[in-house]
């Protein structure tokens, strides 16, 4: 598994984990941390991962292309 594909599995994995905590952890209390904030948080990341994934898949490309000045 590559790096890039790496990125964005475990990037859906961790948004679609926030949103659970988001959408379904409203009621419940815990002593340090509130789990929808928490959800919120992981949703963030979540969403960097698959950016980060698809930046550098794109970037990857670009720089193999031969110039054509040359």
């Amino acid at each position: 598994m590559t790096k890039v594909s790496r990125n964005l599995s475990e990037g859906a994995v961790t948004l679609a984990t926030g949103l659970v905590l988001w959408l379904f952890t409203g009621d419940v209390h815990t002593p340090v941390v509130t789990l929808t904030k928490a959800g919120v948080v992981l949703m963030c990341v979540g969403g960097v991962l698959p950016a980060t994934g698809l930046y550098r898949r794109v970037r990857g490309r670009a720089q193999g292309r031969p110039t054509g000045s040359g």
